[in-house]
């Protein structure tokens, strides 16, 4: 009897670990968020994030709060003899966490690190050839998202991305763009939406702007969103991030149903900054 009543239990207690769990974290996240926030913190936003001074004071507080807990949670890792110090975390924090601000913040659930580089990296592949064989190909890249639970950064170019807050060029904004389409496990230009209508409207919308980017780059005419994001809906998405949030008006102006569905995913509005 004592063995069945044992059995019975385990569901009844693997229930309340899940249901629990989320209350925990939540808990530990709000004593996060309810710190003072350092000083020496924000003298480095202050003097490495100029789009942190455009903000309004109360999404400033916001993001403060966000960047608590996203540099309790994530590890952040130097490569290539890269020094990894307060003002590497927070200059990057602070951009990451930008997608955050008005969102039901989840920080990114499947990163697990933020691997850094003094510079541009190397980057090796396997690509298939029509004809079957394997070609081995390399590429310098300046940051690169994985849906393994990494962001890959050149240090170098995150300090340009964020020193220049609206030239609609950012590299951690691009690369968490790209986590957030990847929290479904894949990365295809549409991130996880609320209900099916949200959904058809996003896809309709993107899917013609989408187009008419590939139309524009194959003539090589100039655009407000860079011709990398033709390559595809992923890429699409994550340079369409880019500008939203650092070229708002003009994208308002020439992209406003665009602008639209991304005012209504970040629920932010950096046009009214």
């Amino acid at each position: 009897m004592a063995i069945f009543l044992l059995l019975a239990s385990v569901p009844l207690l693997l229930l309340s670990w899940f249901v629990g769990q989320p209350i925990l974290l939540e808990r530990r996240r709000e004593k996060l968020r309810a710190r003072p926030f350092p000083a020496a913190w924000r003298s480095i936003l202050r003097r490495r994030v100029p789009a942190y001074r455009g903000l309004p004071p109360g999404l400033q507080r916001h993001l403060q709060r966000h960047i608590q807990v996203f540099l309790a949670e994530k590890e952040f890792i130097g490569c290539a003899e890269q020094e990894i110090d307060d003002e590497v975390r927070i200059t990057i924090a602070a951009q990451a966490c930008l997608l955050l601000l008005n969102r039901r913040a989840r920080y990114f659930p499947g990163l697990r690190q933020i691997l850094v580089y003094p510079g541009a990296f190397l980057v090796e592949r396997l690509r298939p050839e029509p004809s079957g064989v394997l070609q081995e190909t390399r590429n310098v890249l300046s940051g690169e998202s994985w849906a393994n639970g990494q962001v890959i950064l050149s240090w170098e170019d995150t300090l340009a991305g964020a020193a220049d807050a609206h030239d609609g060029r950012n590299v951690v904004i691009h690369e968490f763009a790209h986590q957030l389409d990847q929290e479904k496990g894949f990365a295809n230009g549409a991130p996880l939406l609320p209900g099916r209508r949200r959904y058809e409207s996003w896809s309709t919308v993107l899917a013609g702007e989408f187009q008419r980017l590939q139309s524009a780059a194959l003539a090589q005419e100039p655009t407000l969103l860079s011709h990398y994001g033709a390559t595809n809906p992923a890429e699409f998405f994550a340079v369409a991030s880019e500008v939203f949030f650092e070229q708002p008006a003009a994208m308002l102006g020439q992209h406003p149903a665009l602008y639209g569905e991304l005012q209504r995913f970040y629920r932010a509005d950096p046009a009214g900054w």
